[in-house]
């Protein structure tokens, strides 16, 4: 089983290496006039319920991307803006935002302590994983397993996300893994670790 999952992890790696080269750069700057009213012309969004693509791993932008074309991601707003997308529209966008540096954020002073907890340590009573485990220690995630960077992130975006997660609306994430992790989270753990997340860099 283990020499099975070393060898997906390194067919993913070949994979995900592939479709970063397939995207364009200066064509995605181009293309991402249509998202900088809720993005930002660089991909840090000034209103914070709209995530920061900046920096983030291509191939999870292509995802995002993907899943809101075929259906598999609901949004009232990203559905439609996504759903004319050609394949090469979608590297490119990836292949630009990607290439981009993130803008830093700030924690809640009182948040930090629980939200760092949940963050490094998870909540064994509950059983809740450690968000580290998968995003790793700083937050940069692992572009390998697609798992996104979520460091510097905004709070208010985590916390919808989390909530999405943990009612079953947002149902997207491989082997429901994140579905699972935030079924488990208190509204006090979430709101928290999200600050904490809002400021890790």
């Amino acid at each position: 089983m283990n020499k099975w999952l070393v060898s997906v992890s390194i067919v993913l790696a070949l994979t995900v290496n592939g479709v970063q080269a397939a995207g364009d750069a200066e064509a995605g700057k181009t293309k991402s006039a249509t998202c900088l009213a809720c993005h930002g012309p660089d991909g840090n969004s000034p209103n914070p319920i709209w995530p920061k693509l900046a920096g983030q791993h291509p191939a999870y932008i292509i995802k995002q991307l993907t899943d809101f074309k075929a259906g598999a991601r609901k949004n009232d707003l990203m559905s439609p803006m996504a759903t004319p997308l050609t394949d090469q529209d979608v590297l490119d966008l990836a292949a630009y935002f990607s290439s981009q540096s993130q803008s830093t954020g700030t924690a809640a002073a009182d948040q930090v302590e629980l939200g760092e907890q949940m963050y490094r340590a998870g909540n064994t009573t509950t059983g809740v994983a450690a968000c580290m485990a998968c995003h790793g220690p700083t937050g940069i995630g692992n572009p390998a397993a697609n798992f996104p960077r979520i460091s510097g992130q905004h709070a208010a975006y985590l916390e919808k996300a989390l909530k999405d997660f943990r009612s079953g609306e947002r149902n997207n994430d491989t082997a429901k893994m994140m579905q699972g992790v935030a079924a488990q989270m208190t509204d006090a753990e979430i709101a928290a670790v999200a600050q904490y997340v809002q400021g890790l860099h």
